[in-house]
């Protein structure tokens, strides 16, 4: 028994298979999806679409619809299709022709013809291509302990209304290069800190650039261009700026009558004073006072202090009042409370109907220490801070 009858029993067909001939077409067809298979190979996935990927990758992609959405292309490569790439989900359009130019076309891109795909034109530039891929290339802070306080200060601010975000957009008045040292900013969903901005540097297009330091809630930080934060700021739906303390004005004194048109007013806090002749508070009349924060007008929400027990009922002095701005009135009170919450003054007295009830907003608390707490509110670090009533004065928590 010959070689060749051993094989035909096994099974093998010995009978020489025809080549068919190729056309262009079917030639350029086959290369271009050996193209993709090597991707495949390289990548170990399949290329896919979106404005951040290399050319030719898009271009691939858009190669891989098109031969998904033709069953003649399918068929001629289905002996080549090891990896399963043409099983994927199909485009709605066949398309006759697999030219590169028209896949460039179909990218937005022009190409010319006499040249190979590797010329292309109109393409975005390098910096505008890779903006959001610097941000993202992040690296571990090794000093983040050096910067967590002030990441938990600002998270501290933005909850009670001390500090406010805003829309990183082109229409706000400031200068497109508007990003200095020691502001914070929120991109790709975390809080970034300008810790540094190096020296200006001319970029290509002739515009000022410079290299930043950022570091980010996350524990981590990179070094980027100015204009690549800028630009990840601009595409980032949810980019924003996050405000200074002091860009308000936040607080103002109550004689101050114009209000800037970008700051809207949210109330005010006032601080009252008791007439009362209760023997407890007339003895401590001068340290016991009363700090709110009230929407309207002062002067209404007192008028029938005398039969409130929420004003001891008695008539009460307006001893300051400070206009708000752009701030969350319940967050701002309820800081202004814990800070004070060791000097609460404890009384229960009757209401008109008889019934003890225990005002909670009263504090004894001399009124320097308010005016430090106002500081504080305007400075952003009350939140770091309490009242000791050992010392009479504001220590760290």
């Amino acid at each position: 028994m010959t070689d060749d009858d051993i094989l035909a029993e096994l099974g093998f067909d010995l009978t020489p298979k025809k080549v068919r001939a190729r056309t262009p077409r079917e030639e350029r067809i086959i290369a271009g999806f050996e193209d993709i298979v090597r991707f495949h190979d390289e990548h170990g996935r399949v290329p896919q679409h979106g404005e951040g990927r290399d050319i030719f990758e898009r271009l691939y992609a858009v190669r891989l619809d098109r031969l998904r959405a033709q069953a003649e292309c399918r068929e001629l490569l289905a002996d080549m299709d090891v990896h399963g790439l043409l099983d994927g989900a199909t485009v709605t359009d066949a398309i006759d022709d697999l030219d590169d130019n028209a896949l460039l076309a179909e990218l937005g891109i022009e190409s010319d013809a006499s040249n190979d795909i590797t010329q292309l034109r109109n393409v975005r530039s390098n910096a505008d291509r890779q903006a959001a891929e610097e941000v993202a290339s992040a690296k571990r802070c090794e000093d983040f302990a050096t910067f967590r306080p002030l990441f938990d200060q600002v998270q501290v601010d933005l909850d009670v209304g001390v500090r406010t975000t805003r829309p990183f957009v082109r229409d706000l008045g400031m200068s497109k290069a508007d990003i200095k040292q020691g502001e914070f900013f929120v991109v790709g969903g975390q809080l970034a800190y300008v810790a540094e901005v190096g020296e200006p540097i001319e970029a290509p297009n002739g515009e000022t650039d410079a290299r930043l330091r950022v570091v980010y809630s996350n524990g981590t930080e990179n070094d980027l261009l100015l204009r690549s934060l800028q630009r990840a700021l601009y595409k980032d739906e949810g980019g924003r700026r996050i405000t200074e303390p002091t860009a308000g004005p936040l607080f103002d004194s109550a004689v101050k009558t114009e209000i800037e048109p970008d700051h809207l007013p949210t109330g005010t806090l006032y601080v009252l004073r008791s007439r009362s002749t209760h023997p407890t508070i007339a003895a401590h009349r001068d340290l016991i006072h009363k700090i709110g924060i009230t929407g309207g007008s002062v002067e209404a929400r007192i008028a029938n202090a005398s039969n409130d027990a929420t004003y001891l009922l008695d008539d009460v002095d307006v001893i300051a009042t400070y206009k708000l701005f752009d701030i969350n009135r319940p967050r701002l009170e309820a800081l202004i409370h814990r800070v004070l919450e060791t000097v609460r003054f404890d009384i229960e007295i009757p209401d008109r109907f008889g019934k003890l009830v225990r005002p909670r907003e009263w504090f004894l608390v001399p009124l320097p220490i308010i005016d430090q707490i106002v500081e504080r509110i305007m400075d952003g670090t009350l939140a770091n801070v309490s009242y000791d009533p050992k010392t009479a004065a504001l220590v760290p928590t």
